[in-house]
């Protein structure tokens, strides 16, 4: 990727902190990839594309085990859960047999697999010995008749952020346009009902969340072309520039896909979450407002009302017993806030919050939802969240899967919502589920357990003799 092209991903136009110190974009620093490297971020936003087969251009080490690595769900092809990698090993990489063995490896996964497409990821090796990647799927393609994508994503190249907008813009440039979408369906049972195309970015389908959404789109006429990513198909990321309304999901992770939609075919688009019952709501009125269908709008208030006097209700035990809680929330992105709305709807107070991958319009919604002072997290290192959690009187610890020893530990209760999660908390039945296991890990019986003195330790000393 030439440099003139990283720059423009990094000065992303559509970010309002361009023209400040970029704290939520971190700059490239040689041999950092504490939180993921621009590889890692291309990978993990395309890897749920799940009839595609993903190919990580390397040594075996980037490759990893990517069954469930991400937690990302499909309704049909299992493709995307097998670990691809050509393997180079240092003889390889002296005689410059990379780029046959990345030929011979398309060839294998065609043959064996027959992939809607094949995409071939590059890693700081096959960049650093200078590696032809559009050349060899080039002649892939031509070869075998499937589309070979090549995902230019070396770890150097920076951070996660610029990894995922690495890989939109190759969406962008091989694969978005690429055929036309098939007519929108006809409900017979309203015939009348006017359909509109939409597409979300950046919505990766971890532990099926997507599907707690999608029945309320149908419900509203609004036909999903592509998740990008998100138990996506192919075909269906071809389609993409007919949407007439795009929904940023994660935390402009993808911004540029959003962006350049916008600039060449004119959809307009929107940042927004389905995390807590006020969020959902105010994303599909967004929805609405863009689309500009009167009769969209009447349906979406409808609806709206009727999904939130149900879950107010079903919500009601859940937050008596954890009204008054406090909990300290680690995580990044856009976590970082929408989790945070989650938790208020639920009577919870969040004490601090973690910003490590946010941007300033991450940290900006933080403060309209805590207030001014909120207490940001940068450096997650287990002493540190202890004594925050100490200090503020937390009542439970919500965070990643690594983070869960370190609780544990300490004797504090702990929730796992980053990706690698069995439990999806969108939409607005999420909510239910993100409540049950809030109560789940707060009265759990091991607590009282385990915070009083064992009984041998109270024993008389007579017993001992």
């Amino acid at each position: 990727m030439k440099p003139s092209d990283l720059a423009a991903l990094i000065d992303e136009p559509a970010c309002t902190h361009n023209l400040k110190s970029k704290s939520g974009c971190a700059r490239p620093k040689p041999g950092a990839a504490a939180g993921g490297c621009a590889f890692d971020g291309a990978q993990i936003a395309l890897l749920p594309i799940a009839d595609v087969a993903h190919i990580v251009h390397g040594p075996i080490s980037c490759a990893g085990n990517s069954w469930d690595n991400r937690g990302a769900r499909s309704t049909g092809p299992a493709l995307y859960r097998l670990g691809l990698t050509t393997d180079l090993s240092e003889q390889d990489v002296i005689m410059g047999r990379g780029e046959k063995r990345l030929f011979h490896a398309i060839k294998q996964v065609v043959d064996s697999h027959a992939p809607a497409a094949v995409f071939v990821y590059s890693t700081c090796v096959t960049a650093l010995i200078g590696d032809d990647l559009e050349a060899v799927c080039k002649a892939a393609a031509r070869r075998w008749g499937v589309p070979v994508i090549p995902i230019d994503s070396a770890g150097f190249f920076g951070s996660k952020n610029l990894g995922n907008r690495i890989a939109g813009e190759a969406m962008l440039k091989y694969v978005i346009g690429g055929r036309e979408p098939e007519p929108p369906p006809v409900d017979s049972a309203r015939p009348e009902l006017r359909v509109h195309d939409i597409n979300l970015i950046g919505e990766y389908n971890i532990a099926g969340e997507l599907w707690h959404t999608l029945p309320l789109f149908d419900e509203l006429g609004l036909r999903v072309l592509c998740s990008l990513s998100g138990d996506a198909r192919f075909q269906e990321i071809q389609t993409m520039h007919r949407a007439e309304v795009n929904m940023v999901v994660c935390s402009r992770a993808m911004l540029n896909v959003a962006r350049k939609l916008k600039e060449r075919y004119g959809a307009p688009w929107f940042e927004g979450s389905f995390y807590g019952v006020r969020d959902v709501s105010a994303a599909l009125r967004d929805f609405a407002r863009l689309l500009d269908d009167p009769d969209l709008h009447t349906r979406t208030e409808a609806l709206i009302a009727r999904e939130e006097a149900r879950i107010d209700a079903e919500l009601a035990p859940w937050r008596e017993r954890l009204r008054g809680k406090r909990a300290l929330l680690y995580t990044g992105g856009v976590k970082s806030w929408s989790i945070v709305a989650a938790l208020q709807d639920l009577g919870l107070t969040v004490v601090a919050t973690g910003t490590k991958k946010s941007t300033e319009e991450d940290k900006e919604r933080i403060r309209e939802l805590m207030g001014e002072d909120a207490q940001m997290i940068d450096d997650g290192n287990p002493r540190g969240l202890l004594d925050l959690a100490r200090a503020n009187q937390a009542d439970i610890l919500i965070a990643g899967g690594r983070n869960m020893y370190t609780a544990i530990k300490a004797r504090l209760p702990f929730l796992d919502v980053n990706q690698e999660r069995e439990h999806g908390y969108a939409g607005y039945q999420g909510m239910v589920t993100l409540a049950r296991q809030l109560v789940r890990a707060l009265e759990n019986p091991v607590w009282d357990a385990v915070r009083h003195p064992a009984p041998w330790t109270t024993l008389p000393e007579a017993a001992h003799g």
